[in-house]
This record gives C-alpha cells, sequence and structure tokens, in this order.
C-alpha cells in the first residue's frame, strides 16, 4: 500500500502497471480496492487508484468538496512526478475528473466519464439530502446498504452484493459532505470547453444516475465518445467488469499519447 501527505491530508493509493498513467476515481463511498477487476489494465497502463479524502483509508474528515477531492489527486501526480494522465472516473469520481479538467486541463490526456453527471438543479438537490438525510438517521446501516445496492444494479445476484459489500463502505463522518458537495456542481459550460478525447459511459438501467444524463453530456462535450452498457445498472465495473475493460482498453489504446505523437 502506498501513501502520500500534502500538509494535514494523507491520500492512501495503489500504484501498479506500466505504460501511459491512467488514474481511476471511486465513487460516493467507495474505496479504491473497488477498482479490483481493472487491475488487468495494468498489463498496459501505469494505474494510480486513490482513496478520496473522507474514503478508505485517506481518513482526513475536514474540507469535504469536489475541488479538494480534485486537488489531493493533481498532487499525488505531482508527488509521483506524472506530468499528464487519462483520468477515469465513476459517479461522483467522474465529477472529480471534471473539476481535474478544470483546474489543470493541460494535466489530462484524455478523460472516461462512467455513470455520472455535470449539474444538479437545486430542487433535485435538496430532495436528494432530504432522503440520505433520513436514511441516515432512522434505518439501520445494514437496511442502507441493501437499498443502495438493489439500486445500483440492475442484476440482484448475491455474488454482485456480496462484491459491492467489500468495497462500498461510506464513513458517516463524511458520507452526507460529499452527497453535499456533489449537488452543488454545475459544469454545463465547462463540457462545451473539453478539447481533450473525452468517452462517455452510460448504463441502460442506472436508477442513480439516468442514461439521459450522459447522452446530454455526450451532445455538450465536442468530438466526444458514447457507449451504452445494455442490462446493467449504475456500476458497469462490477456488473460487467469484461466488458467494462475491453471498452476503457479499446478508447485508450486509440488515444495514447505516443501514438499521437
Amino acid at each position: 500500500m502506498n501513501k502520500k501527505k500534502v500538509d494535514a491530508i494523507t491520500t492512501h493509493y495503489q500504484h501498479l502497471g506500466t505504460g501511459e498513467p491512467l488514474v481511476l476515481i471511486h465513487g460516493l463511498g467507495e474505496i479504491k480496492e473497488g477498482w479490483i477487476y481493472q487491475h488487468e489494465l495494468a498489463n498496459e497502463f501505469e494505474l494510480i487508484i486513490p482513496d478520496l479524502r473522507g474514503h478508505g483509508e485517506s481518513e482526513a474528515t475536514e474540507d469535504i468538496t469536489i475541488e479538494n477531492f480534485a486537488k489531493d489527486i493533481l498532487d499525488l501526480l505531482d508527488y509521483l512526478n506524472i506530468e499528464s494522465a487519462h483520468i477515469c472516473g465513476l459517479s461522483m469520481g467522474g465529477i472529480v475528473a471534471q473539476e481535474i479538467y478544470k483546474q489543470a486541463p493541460e494535466r489530462c490526456r484524455s478523460l472516461i466519464f462512467v455513470s455520472t453527471l455535470h449539474y444538479v438543479p437545486k430542487l433535485l438537490g435538496r430532495s436528494i439530502m432530504q432522503i440520505r438525510k433520513y436514511r441516515l438517521k432512522y434505518l439501520p446501516a445494514s437496511i442502507q446498504k441493501q437499498i443502495t445496492a438493489r439500486t445500483c444494479f440492475y442484476s440482484w445476484e448475491s455474488d454482485i452484493s456480496k462484491q459491492f459489500s467489500k468495497y462500498h463502505k461510506p464513513n458517516p463522518a463524511t458520507y452526507l459532505h460529499s452527497i453535499e458537495a456533489c449537488i452543488k456542481i454545475d459544469y454545463r459550460k465547462l463540457l462545451s470547453e473539453i478539447k481533450v478525447p473525452t468517452l462517455v459511459i452510460g448504463c441502460q438501467y442506472d436508477a442513480i444516475v439516468p442514461l439521459w444524463v450522459q447522452i446530454q453530456m455526450y451532445n455538450l462535450i465536442p468530438d466526444s465518445e458514447l457507449y451504452v452498457f445494455r442490462n446493467v445498472g449504475h456500476i458497469a465495473k462490477l456488473e460487467a467488469p469484461d466488458q467494462f475493460n475491453n471498452v476503457l482498453r479499446r478508447f485508450l489504446n486509440k488515444n495514447k499519447l505516443e501514438e499521437a505523437m
């Protein structure tokens, strides 16, 4: 296991493989180990897989914002002497990926936005917060996890739920702060200004972030690509890992910096 410290923030991360660097950013309440099925990409790419602050082993609970999530990853790339990388984010991780591009577009070789969103209307944001606060206050943790698992996957097979339970471990101290950070974002203008190769991935039965949101993102991003997983819920990397890895591999190989040069 690897870790780095900048100021008072210690970021824990996995670092494996060789090739062009690829950052994999987990979603809300997840931990870095949730990218376990993507480790096979290490035979072609240098994988950097962090725990965002307030998640997993990155235990700092102060200043939970999308801006700080992105800054922590940029600091990690500085620490590893990586000038630029392919940036892939799932759900909340996709929001962080957008913020990385906003803060430092020159650090992004390409972008992969998976089951994510770019804007939350205020009324919807307030409703989301009310629902999450109610769950945390009145429902046992085991019931909350069941609800989340059944919302995240098209298939309710026990094996998938067991895998999800291993990698979805929200920190009560930072969970609501992370949700609040997500619902404040508005990247509608930013998407129209993206100038690096971008892949938008959506899933047919995503009950967390509906497919139409990714279609809207695809329409806003110039020259972007769209891939839709059929018969898959919110977390394709776990529910359809082989297909997911092949989609990433094709896009990344097509947009390798060394080949572009």
